[in-house]
């Protein structure tokens, strides 16, 4: 422990971010330069508990009293040792994981956590700042090739992961750029584009070949890349979305959320739209949905300077506070969540149920109907709602944009030029990371279902593992749980 009484004499406390009606022109991070006594005195916090709970909320398994009690030391080049030990990603994590481990933190059962994320990026800002985060290409190559299909979080981290272990790595990447879901999911504001391409950059003197506008299983072969390769990885991500089938939803105007933050994306990388714009500017928006999808279509429509914003949601009001009988430390805690984004100007709403998309004469979108819900609980012991008499209205909108998650895997291409099996989810099956044909795992949503980038990073460092026991009949590659990765040679 860096300071026993850490914990009693320092208050949580996060850096100030730029003032809200500043940053919404423009789309850099929201947050100053870093201050590494304020990184100090935050790190002083971490009680190193005897069982650090902390551990279990991860889902990469940081050993996160570790790090902070070297950064309490000021010893960055240890803390970014120990963290990459478990983190291929240490400055995505650090930017924009909802942060599980501070959840978890001991700390927290009576008291606010340790600032865990921020502690984070601070040590991976600092490695890289100081030259500790360098190029480190394998000593020797087993001569095994491996293509990784898919450049989001889990892709790169089984790329990393892979080619660290010996192999030759190739990726394949649809898009235009390679990232993803980082290059194309994530707004600049919550995790600017030169932070991705300065570990591409990392990754590519390591010796990863990346290849992008190959769409497999559309315009290259799954098969070919099966017989040019001795293992696939399939991290495409689970990118099918869920549309919302009410009247109306052909109205111009209802988009999804993905569509609409890929593109803006785009712009800022200097990128023109010759077709299908969507853009806020001027318009009352309407975003369906309050995950984090929601949240950034709310910055993104501020920044393009929206009439107004307006964020639905189906389920009730979240409370202010953890209710102690229901929902105890350390499970996720069910509280309303505000966002940087709600910060800079949003009307939030929930129990709401969609009825109908209304339009005008030329097919453009002038409203929503909807009605308010109250939830119950029915006899079965499951959620429902009934819906409240008189509550019918219509929210005016020009621009509704659809964030209410994903369905999976998309059904064509690669899936099925491959014959997957797809569990009842719709994501593809999988035993220890390997599908139902020999040498192809899967790893990250296109596995797991829509989740985290935490859960991406920690599902592509797994199946790289799984992948290389196949190959070579052991993996020295590091893995959060041995039991995960038994896999029959």
């Amino acid at each position: 422990m860096g300071q026993p009484d850490g914990f009693i004499k320092f208050n949580r406390e996060m850096p100030k971010t730029r003032d809200p009606h500043e940053r919404i022109k423009d789309y850099k991070e929201i947050y100053p330069p870093l201050d590494h006594q304020h990184v100090h005195t935050q790190s002083a916090r971490c009680m190193d508990c005897g069982v650090p709970f902390c551990h279990h909320g991860c889902p990469l398994g940081n050993t996160i009293p570790d790090f902070n009690e070297a950064v309490y030391r000021g010893d960055w080049e240890e803390a970014i040792t120990i963290l990459s030990t478990t983190n291929n990603f240490p400055e995505f994590t650090g930017r924009i994981c909802p942060a599980p481990c501070e959840a978890s933190c001991v700390l927290s059962i009576n008291n606010k956590p340790v600032a865990i994320e921020y502690i984070e990026k601070s040590i991976a800002e600092t490695a890289f700042e100081r030259g500790y985060i360098k190029p480190q290409p394998p000593k020797q190559r087993t001569g095994k090739r491996v293509a990784v299909i898919g450049s989001g979080p889990a892709g790169l981290a089984a790329a990393a992961q892979l080619n660290k272990a010996g192999h030759w790595v190739t990726v394949f990447e649809r898009s235009d750029r390679i990232g993803g879901l980082l290059r194309y999911g994530i707004p600049d504001f919550k995790l600017e584009k030169k932070v991705l391409d300065r570990r591409l950059k990392v990754l590519e003197q390591e010796g990863i070949i990346f290849r992008t506008n190959t769409h497999v299983g559309i315009n290259v072969s799954a098969k070919f890349l099966q017989d040019e390769f001795d293992a696939v990885l399939v991290c495409g991500g689970a990118s099918a979305p869920r549309d919302l089938p009410i009247p109306g939803r052909q109205l111009q105007g209802v988009h999804f959320a993905m569509d609409f933050l890929s593109q803006q994306n785009k712009r800022v990388a200097g990128d023109r739209i010759f077709s299908g714009d969507i853009l806020a500017g001027g318009k009352r928006v309407l975003v369906i949905g309050g995950g984090d999808t929601g949240s950034d279509c709310v910055g993104t429509s501020n920044r393009q300077g929206a009439r107004s914003v307006t964020q639905i949601e189906l389920l009730a009001k979240p409370p202010l506070k953890r209710n102690e009988e229901t929902n105890p430390w350390p499970l996720w805690p069910m509280v309303l969540n505000t966002s940087s984004s709600h910060e800079e100007g949003v009307d939030r709403k929930w129990a709401i149920l969609t009825k109908e998309f209304i339009g005008d004469h030329l097919n453009r979108l002038t409203g929503l109907k909807v009605v308010d819900i109250e939830w119950t609980i029915e006899k079965n012991g499951k959620p429902g709602f009934v819906e409240r008499k008189d509550s019918e209205r219509i929210i005016p909108c020009e621009l509704a944009l659809l964030a209410i998650g994903f369905t999976g895997a998309e059904k064509g291409g690669l899936v099925q030029e491959l014959e997957l099996e797809l569990d009842e989810r719709g994501n593809i099956k999988t035993r220890h990371y390997q599908t139902n044909q020999e040498g192809v795992f899967a790893a990250g949503d296109i596995r797991k279902g829509q989740s985290l980038v935490v859960w991406a990073i920690s599902e592509g460092r797994e199946a790289a593992r799984a992948a290389d026991k196949w190959l070579m009949g052991e993996s020295k590659l590091e893995s959060k749980d041995e039991s995960f990765v038994k896999v029959s040679v």
